[in-house]
């Protein structure tokens, strides 16, 4: 096969040759296989015409080993000793380059190491742990700049010396858009409650495309405040830098989890075995095994005979960060508009009922014609291929889906030729199955080439759209192998891991590779941007 006298790869399996379909896919990944052993042999144009779009020999690996969402935090650092302390830094992430601290996770790392960015506390997914760990390798660096918690009344405010992006493109920089209207997209009898949020974006100009992000400022639930107003035992119109308790607790700072500077703070103005354990959360250790329920109310009421003044309660706090949701619109079909699928968080912790600031907020809080700060989160890398005949697969479970509506809509105005496989699921058909009459007319109309469905409480056993894929691994084999890209959305925990799992365990079946040929060939389809994820 690695003859300089080897036939052409349209010779091997001639189209006249009297195969079946499944045996020419099959036929097709075996001689893959075979040639992908000595991919470096190949021309540029038979490595193109074996696996369109992935690289032969490409740019270097990134050596980031710890670059896992699912990996504990204490495994990521273990892999990163000996790096360089930024690479540390990035290690310490959330490793879901979600672009809600404004950057990718190596990004962020540097700007921390090069001293451009001095907030420690901007990786949501990385929660305490993260600003934790980043303020110990911060230390290292031997900067005078200490690395306290942003103030309440300038939370949204950039590190002193970035230059400021333009409105609306950046968390530092946000505009006002008007909020316009909710759905539920559950029927009633779901356990979940799901909406399809739209803003108004006329007013404010702003643009964006398929695959970015949308970002907003949500309040926090005024009940929560006031519990926090009460428990604190201050007036609620004590002045805070020309505003008042009240208006900076509504929308200037976290009220969950309790930070460790707060615990910081009770330590000064309390004695005995309450200083001590203040001392131990304020490090991180969890004295009374409950440490991860404690919020900001939870955390005054455990130390009820300590009362802080309040702009020193208020400077020991988090800013409250903006959340960013997948865009489920395209600009093409709703100009000047933009929607987004968000699921309603609500969760008790003993007695008290616990909100998703956000998700509330917009289930119920903010009202037809309220004006919200929003921004345009810029995709890393995730969007349509450029070319509008590339098929696609897209794997969004649950609001995971949002993403994938947004591409179907761009595709269906652009009139791109290219085919659809749109892999969706969630609890009930019944009850959840978000856009059914959109998604069932795409498919009627065509554009929507494939639809396959899982629904993982419909039966005796659950099942979900990774044994979905395996069910229809041979066809989707095909598409990969006729150059598809593949996109998914969603739980960065598990859904996103069983689904590579799968697609892994699909091309060594169909593929006629090993399982770490399998995997190898799923790390050259990131490398070459066929493969990208959307993951929180």
């Amino acid at each position: 096969m690695n003859s300089p006298m080897r036939p052409p790869l349209s010779a091997i399996v001639p189209e006249g040759a009297p195969f079946t379909a499944d045996q020419r896919v099959w036929l097709k990944g075996f001689f893959a296989g075979l040639l992908d052993g000595d991919a470096a042999a190949l021309s540029p144009n038979e490595a193109s015409a074996l696996m369109p779009g992935v690289q032969i020999g490409g740019e270097e690996e990134d050596g980031a080993p710890w670059h896992d969402q699912t990996m504990p935090i204490a495994e990521r650092m273990k892999l990163a000793e000996g790096r360089p302390l930024p690479r540390k830094m990035m290690a310490a992430m959330g490793q879901q380059d979600c672009g809600q601290c404004g950057y990718d996770c190596k990004d962020y790392a540097e700007a921390l190491f090069s001293q451009k960015e001095s907030r420690l506390n901007l990786c949501v997914p990385g929660v305490k742990e993260t600003a934790r760990m980043l303020k110990a390798l911060h230390a290292e660096i031997g900067s005078a700049q200490a690395p306290v918690a942003a103030k309440a009344p300038d939370a949204a405010s950039p590190a002193a010396g970035t230059p400021q992006a333009p409105a609306g493109t950046s968390r530092d920089n946000p505009v006002e858009a008007v909020f316009i209207s909710r759905a539920l997209l559950n029927k009633p009898g779901s356990a979940k409650e799901t909406w399809h949020i739209e803003f108004d974006l006329s007013e404010c100009g702003l643009d964006y495309a398929v695959g970015d992000a949308f970002g907003l400022y949500p309040h926090n639930d005024p009940g929560l405040v006031e519990a926090v107003i009460k428990a604190l035992g201050a007036p609620a119109d004590f002045p805070i830098g020309g505003r008042t308790l009240r208006a900076v607790l509504t929308d200037g700072v976290s009220l969950s989890p309790a930070p460790d500077n707060l615990f910081q703070l009770f330590s000064y103005i309390t004695g005995g075995e309450r200083r001590k354990k203040a001392k131990a959360l304020a490090a991180g250790e969890d004295p009374d095994g409950d440490a991860a329920t404690l919020d900001v109310l939870a955390a005054i009421e455990n130390f009820s005979s300590a009362r802080p003044d309040p702009e020193a309660f208020l400077e020991s706090l988090d800013p409250l960060q903006p959340r960013l949701y997948s865009i489920s619109s395209s600009p093409k079909v709703h100009k000047g508009r933009v929607s987004l699928t968000i699921d309603t968080v609500r969760y008790k912790i003993g007695a008290r009922r616990r909100l998703g600031v956000a998700s509330t907020f917009l289930a119920g809080r903010v009202a037809p014609g309220d004006k919200l700060r929003v921004y345009v989160q810029k995709a890393h890398a995730f969007g349509l291929p450029a070319a509008a005949n590339v098929p696609i697969i897209m794997v969004g479970p649950g609001t995971g889906v949002a993403p994938f509506r947004a591409f179907l809509h761009e595709r269906m105005v652009t009139k791109a030729p290219g085919r659809n496989w749109l892999f969706y699921g969630h609890q009930k058909r019944d009850f959840d199955f978000f856009y059914e009459d959109e998604f069932s007319g795409m498919k009627n109309s065509g554009l929507l080439t494939r639809l396959s469905l899982a629904w993982s409480r419909d039966g005796d056993e659950k099942f979900y759209v990774q044994d979905r894929m395996l069910q229809v691994g041979r066809e989707l084999w095909s598409w990969i192998a006729d150059g598809a890209h593949i996109y998914v959305c969603g739980d960065a925990q598990r859904m996103a891991k069983d689904v590579e799992r799968a697609l892994i365990d699909i091309v060594a079946a169909h593929g006629a590779r090993s399982t770490n040929e399998a995997v190898a060939f799923v790390a050259e389809l990131k490398k070459a941007g066929r493969y990208q994820t959307d993951v929180y």
